[in-house]
């Protein structure tokens, strides 16, 4: 039924798809390469320096005393791939109930690297934001695996919503 002509071309129909394939991306990352074509023409004065922004600090205690623990809740999505909010329900990383005002590295049946020892006693909502931040800049030696909340009106809703489960 199936000859050695017939295997020839369709292996020739397959590769030459593959040379279209790789001739047309080829072409198109030619055409919109967004650095390949050089520096802009001219620039347009905007009246402002790009380097002047003023970045204003908020205190963490007020964000906190304003914080919605609904919008914790959406945040913690992020946390429920390792962590669980059940008493004694251990993941990846610890389970999370009570987590606001509990001694660091206390939750029963998971095994801490000690870094955080080296770094707190209490998890106080402030040592949380801090931690939350950047887990491994506050704590180095931490095994926690999370690059970090950036927002500081996240980290302050997530906090709001850890510490209301716990009633």
């Amino acid at each position: 039924m199936f000859d050695t002509m017939t295997f020839t071309k369709i292996a020739a129909s397959l590769c030459g798809a593959l040379l279209v394939l790789l001739l047309g991306k080829w072409a198109a990352e030619e055409l919109y390469h967004v650095d390949g074509h050089g520096e802009q023409a001219y620039a347009i004065d905007t009246g402002t320096d790009e380097g002047a922004e003023e970045v204003v600090e908020v205190a963490f205690a007020d964000v906190y005393a304003t914080a919605d623990a609904s919008k914790g809740a959406k945040a913690f999505r992020q946390c429920s791939a390792c962590h669980k909010l059940e008493a004694g329900a251990n993941g990846a990383g610890p389970y999370l109930y009570g987590v606001v005002g509990r001694t660091v590295e206390t939750a029963e049946g998971f095994g801490y690297s000690g870094a955080l020892n080296a770094v707190v006693d209490v998890w106080t909502p402030e040592h949380l934001n801090a931690f939350l931040e950047n887990p491994r800049g506050y704590a180095p030696g931490t095994s926690m695996g999370y690059n970090g909340m950036k927002k500081i009106e996240d980290r302050a809703n997530l906090i709001a919503y850890l510490d209301s489960i716990d009633d």
